[in-house]
């Protein structure tokens, strides 16, 4: 937040200054008025007006973008909802729970990806910089990280047993990616994309 004094002869002038000097809206803004000013009878006794206007930088504004959208959509969903977020490694991470987190999640997460992408869009709107936004909905990401995890050894046992190669099913990119993660160090495995979005999926083979 940067903190800003200004003093004009109005508080309208002082404030216009600042909008002006930093290149921001009002909604970007706090204003605190500490003196109103006082025009003075022929020039004398004139004070002017003094205020302190805190300036939201760009980072606090990504995460109340992020906020503010997350609660409309839920809301026009008709669901009771506590929407949180916290930053990390320059991530947004914004998580919900609710008691109808089932609706929000959606089939394999589908509700919660779309939920995910149009909030990466709105946070992003106008942004000089791209801040990636992670959804999640009572922790159900990790739970379905941990599953693909399992699945994916799974499946590669599989494949070296039949010694065939295999596909799984259509996932998108993030899911994509906790697949290769997970089989990156095994030996006798290789994994790749194939297909278009989005019935892009994982094929895991042996290495040749």
């Amino acid at each position: 937040m940067i903190r800003v004094e200004q003093t004009a002869k109005t508080v309208d002038e002082a404030l216009e200054l600042v909008l002006s000097k930093y290149k921001v809206s009002k909604e970007d803004i706090t204003i605190t008025v500490v003196d109103e000013g006082k025009k003075g009878f022929l020039g004398l006794g004139t004070k002017e007006a003094k205020i302190i206007v805190e300036i939201k930088e760009e980072s606090e504004k990504r995460k109340e973008k992020a906020l503010e959208f997350v609660k409309e959509v839920v809301s026009k969903m008709g669901i009771d909802a506590e929407v949180t977020l916290k930053e990390e490694s320059e991530n947004l991470l914004v998580n919900i729970e609710s008691p109808d987190i089932g609706i929000i999640i959606g089939r394999r997460g589908e509700t919660l990806d779309s939920l995910q992408y149009l909030t990466g869009l709105a946070v992003n709107k106008d942004s000089s910089e791209w801040t990636r936004v992670i959804l999640d909905a009572s922790g159900y990401r990790k739970r379905r990280e941990e599953s693909l995890i399992e699945l994916a050894k799974k499946k590669a046992e599989r494949v070296k047993y039949t010694r065939r190669k295999l596909s799984l099913e259509p996932m998108n990119p993030q899911e994509r990616r906790i697949i290769h993660t997970a089989l990156q160090e095994d030996p006798m495995v290789t994994t790749f994309s194939e297909g278009d979005e989005p019935y892009r999926r994982v094929v895991i083979a042996l290495k040749k």
